[in-house]
Order: structure tokens, then C-alpha cells, then sequence
């Protein structure tokens, strides 16, 4: 594949189409219409390399990405590598690491995250996000409850525990009156997803390119850049990601 046809396969319009998702603030903030973040980064960067303009669609909650990019209205999101996703999207390495984490309130007799997937306890969970996807398929006394948000429906539909990213929690802790249970009961691994469609020269290329901003320190730097804690996920032995996860 020469380069102008690499350019054709992950921007077929000429623009890089990129969906980033407000609603995560360690991996974008800013607003609408000047978004900014890890991800903001990882995406100009990408545009620069295959030298395109780029274009920011802007969601408040990963499932949005997700409709995004199988849309076709995106030609890439910044989403958790979740086994729900990976079977219609492509997914590079991880980027970062998110650490999810239960609230429960201050009060509660709960103390330990081991404690939570038990009969009688309600979980709020933001809707289609990495962590509902997986509680969905992990849990199986407790019972998840949805909403725009997983403090949120928490807190007004007097929940016995919340489940969110660690930095979101621990900044509402107080508003809510809540206590993290440690350990994080799941790491999140965000990662860079395209279309399944994406040529294989192609695909190999964006995960290249992730683990080169991984390891020159682009990632960590936009992290800092943004004011957020983050890990940012080991390098693999090749960029070639296993199919079968």
C-alpha cells in the first residue's frame, strides 16, 4: 500500500474524522467546539503523520463514539477494548489505563470491592460505558441499574453502589458523601478503535503509531498538558494485536 493510499484507508474523505468523548474527562475536555485532552493529542498527531486536516466529532458518553464509528460518520474513537466492541470495531493496544472503581455511602457495611456482587445490591453504572459492559458480563448477585451517569442514578435512585473511573469518583466524593471501596475492580484499557473494514496495512499502521506515542512519551505528556492521572499501558512486543481478544 503506498502512503497515499495508507492516507485513503484511515481518511477516505481527505479529513481525519475523529469522535472524542467529553464525557471521560481523563481522556478529553474543553468543549464542543474546542475539545482538548489526551485524545485531541493523539488524533492531531495522527492527522499531521498522514498529512490531513482533522475534524472533531464531540459525544458525551462512549456508546456515542461507538454509534459513531459503526456509523460510518467517524473514521476513529478513542473507546475501552470491551468484547462487545471488539466484535465490530478494531481496537490498537491500549493507550492508557483508567482504573474502575465502586463508590458506596460513607455509612454503607460494605468494605471491600469483593463485597459488592452480592443479592440485594443495586450497582449504577453510566450506560453503555467500559465498565457496564463489563459488570454486565461479570457480576452475578448484585443488579446493575443505568443511567447518564452511574453517580448520578446513585444518588437519586438511593443505590446501595456507584461505579465509575477512579479520578471521577474520587472528585464527587464529597458532593455524594461516599467512600471508594479498594481494590479497582477492573483496569480499563483505552484504546485507539477503526472500522473492521480498515485495510490490513492499514490497521497495523494506527497500532504502530500507538505504540510509538507511547513510547516517546507523547502520551504521557499530553496527560500532563491536560492535568490528569492516567497509566499509560506497557508497550507489547509487536503492534500487531492479537485478533482473538
Amino acid at each position: 500500500m503506498t502512503s497515499s493510499r495508507l492516507t485513503a484507508a484511515l481518511a477516505p474523505t481527505g479529513t481525519l474524522r475523529a469522535v472524542i468523548n467529553l464525557g471521560n474527562p481523563v481522556l478529553a475536555g474543553g468543549t464542543a467546539s474546542d475539545p482538548t485532552g489526551v485524545t485531541v493529542d493523539l488524533a492531531r498527531e495522527l492527522a499531521d503523520r498522514l498529512g490531513v486536516p482533522v475534524a472533531f466529532t464531540t459525544v458525551e458518553a462512549a456508546r456515542d463514539s461507538f454509534a459513531a464509528l459503526t456509523a460510518g460518520e467517524v473514521d476513529l474513537a478513542f473507546l475501552a477494548d470491551e468484547p462487545a466492541r471488539a466484535a465490530e470495531v478494531t481496537f490498537t493496544a491500549p493507550y492508557l489505563l483508567i482504573e474502575g472503581v465502586y463508590a458506596v455511602p460513607a455509612d454503607s457495611d460494605l468494605d471491600h470491592a469483593d463485597d459488592v456482587d452480592r443479592p440485594g445490591n443495586r450497582v449504577g453504572v453510566k450506560e453503555g460505558s467500559a465498565y457496564d459492559l463489563f459488570l454486565t458480563r461479570t457480576l452475578q448477585h448484585a443488579t446493575i441499574v443505568r443511567g447518564s451517569d452511574g453517580l448520578e442514578v446513585f444518588e437519586s435512585a438511593r443505590l446501595e453502589v456507584a461505579a465509575g473511573i477512579r479520578s471521577a469518583v474520587q472528585a464527587q466524593a464529597e458532593r455524594f458523601d461516599v467512600r471508594v471501596l479498594e481494590p479497582a475492580f477492573m483496569q480499563i484499557a483505552q484504546a485507539i478503535a477503526a472500522p473492521k473494514t480498515l485495510p490490513p496495512v492499514a490497521t497495523s499502521y494506527l497500532r504502530a503509531f500507538v505504540e510509538h506515542a507511547k513510547s516517546t512519551g507523547f502520551v504521557a505528556d499530553a496527560l500532563r498538558r491536560a492535568g490528569q492521572q492516567a497509566t499509560v499501558a506497557p508497550p507489547v512486543t509487536s503492534p500487531e494485536r492479537r485478533e482473538s481478544s
